[in-house]
């Protein structure tokens, strides 16, 4: 479609709730190099279809859109993308519709017989989408939905390399949001590289797949001072870093932060396998804290070298190098590590689930987190499109068999399609091993953030930053009524990363903002801060409480708590 008609401003959405994938920003960041004026709407918090209508509505109103386009990356957004496109569709049919990522790619055909979707792109997008909008009639990687109303797909003529990446990164971080909440939401993700070279059996983003959707037969890194254009456009804007690439090294990533400060940053690094002491010594001399979580596919040895020796997981650790790395680690006080891994895979046993439960207990004595699910359906994954090979069923397989699922979910469920065991004796065994693995992890997790608190216990305000901007600025003149516009609203963050936005003048009698702690709420959650700003005993706090907010000693101390809980107060 186009017929050379410029598609300008754009809009960048993401499927799913909560904080969109960083792609979208990646995609704004070029566009915008590119000519064309484009935003994103990195956070939703719509549940229901009349919460996505009336958002909608009001961006459209406020941006003026020619084209919206919607990341499908994760397959259990697949039925909220196609809500949003029907919406999209009724609120003004002459925008045009854009879906990608790679759910999206992997799901084409079946999501090209959606009229709500005017293109799909396949792959890396940020050519195609560049094409599309500039008004290419034949743009590459794309399936378009001509006049006639039949698709027609393009080859995938655009596949980005070591070689060609080197005008993706972010850029123009103060244009392309639509309000300060947004930015905030930012989790500080950066790609150092993309692709993947393994074919773990339960992964829909492996080796195959990439090069089937993508184009792309191997991983790569990204150009040093590409990525170092990322770190410094987004330094400023978020208070951690994030990366889940496992092939960089500690002297490419020491390359692309030069010039930048990140001494008071946190980093959350996703890997596999045993990383090298040296990237694990660089991320700690480099950042204030450091989050290290390192898959290491499940939790039972034998299992896992049972896979590995099949080709059917990634290189992981033995137990034995998990544990020496663990160990090495308490040299770093500012080092916090997660193994995390999947239970009910394939080959299990009695004795693998004894294995489990044992390295489970180990790894929680040593004071490490644990981060543990269930086998679940990923489209295109190898157990889950042929579950029969290892004796196995899934709750989902097919395109319509996902969507359905989704469909039935209620607002706020999170649950996905699970892959499980046609025995069930050894079924009702992994259950149990599972069961047992949450309630030990789950116990660890609010063991270490527990606070025994009585009158006597010191508190301090601990919280990193707090800033202030009206409510027009931080919601958005999309969503902030025009005769509050003015109102201020005071932003904390703790040191987790949590934000409690409170806007004490604004009565939810007036205006009600689910993301907003308002009027006396606000007031009250501001003043027990406020009691904290210096070392301060609880009970001393409490008299405080009940002479400044007039809170009953109960009501304060609840409100101590909830801070606590929050991170926002720690012990002195």
């Amino acid at each position: 479609m186009g017929g050379g008609r410029v598609l300008s401003p754009v809009l960048l959405v993401g499927a799913g709730t909560g904080e969109a994938t960083c792609g979208i920003l990646y995609l704004a960041s070029y566009l915008r190099r590119g000519g064309i004026e484009a935003f994103v709407r990195l956070y939703d918090g719509d549940e229901t279809e009349a919460e996505v209508t009336r958002s909608f509505e009001s961006l459209i109103a406020r941006v003026r859109p020619k084209l919206v386009g919607i990341s499908l990356k994760w397959f259990h957004h697949v039925d909220r993308a196609l809500l949003m496109a029907r919406v999209l569709r009724k609120i003004d049919p002459g925008i045009q519709v854009v879906v990608g990522g790679n759910s999206a790619s992997y799901w084409w055909k079946e999501l090209s017989a959606y009229d709500c979707i005017d293109h799909i792109i396949l792959g890396d997008g940020e050519r195609p989408l560049l094409a599309l909008c500039q008004g290419d009639p034949s743009p590459p990687n794309c399936v378009t939905r001509y006049s006639d109303g039949r698709p027609r797909r393009l080859p995938l003529a655009y596949v980005q390399g070591a070689t060609n990446s080197e005008d993706i990164y972010y850029s123009h971080f103060n244009d392309i949001f639509l309000s300060r909440l947004d930015q905030s939401s930012f989790s500080g993700w950066v790609a150092p590289g993309k692709g993947c070279g393994e074919n773990c059996l339960y992964c829909g983003g492996a080796r195959g797949n990439q090069k089937a959707d993508f184009g792309r037969a191997k991983p790569f890194l990204r150009a040093e001072e590409s990525v170092r254009k990322d770190h410094q456009e987004i330094v400023s804007s978020t208070w951690q870093m994030r990366y889940d690439f496992s092939g960089s090294t500690a002297q490419f990533l020491g390359n692309t932060w030069a010039g930048v400060d990140l001494s008071h940053h946190l980093c959350t690094y996703f890997l596999w396998g045993v990383p090298k002491m040296e990237l694990v010594d660089t991320l700690a001399g480099t950042f204030q804290r450091v989050y290290m979580v390192v898959d290491i596919g499940c939790f039972s040895e034998q299992q896992r070298l049972e896979q590995m020796r099949r080709g059917l997981l990634k290189p992981c650790a033995k137990d034995r190098e998990l544990l020496d790395l663990i160990e090495a680690c308490r040299r770093h006080p500012n080092l916090e590590i997660e193994v995390s891994g999947i239970g009910g895979l394939p080959f299990a046993s009695r004795d693998t689930l004894a294995e489990e439960l044992r390295l489970v207990e180990r790894i929680i004595s040593m004071d490490c987190v644990v981060g543990y699910q269930r086998l679940e359906a990923q489209p295109g994954a190898l157990v889950t499109e042929h579950p029969a090979r290892f004796d196995m069923v899934s709750e989902a397989r097919t395109f319509s068999e996902f969507v359905d699922y989704f469909e039935r979910r209620e607002p706020g469920d999170v649950s996905v399609p699970m892959i499980r065991f046609r025995d069930a004796e050894l079924e009702a065994a992994v259950q149990r091993t599972s069961d047992r693995v949450d309630a030990l992890v789950w116990e660890h997790r609010d063991a270490r953030k527990r606070v025994d608190l009585d009158g006597r216990t010191r508190l301090k305000n601990t919280a990193p930053s707090a800033q202030q901007f009206t409510l027009g600025d931080w919601l958005g003149s999309h969503r902030a009524p025009a005769k509050l516009s003015r109102e201020p609203v005071t932003v904390i963050r703790s040191v987790d990363g949590i934000t409690l936005s409170c806007a004490p003048s604004v009565s939810p009698r007036r205006f009600s903002d689910p993301t907003l702690v308002q009027g006396e709420d606000g007031a009250i959650l501001l003043a027990g801060l406020a009691a904290f700003e210096r070392p301060t005993t609880v009970s001393s706090a409490v008299t405080q409480l009940g002479q400044k907010a007039r809170l009953d000693p109960d009501s304060a101390r609840e409100v101590i708590e909830h801070l606590v809980d929050g991170r926002f107060l720690q012990p002195a």
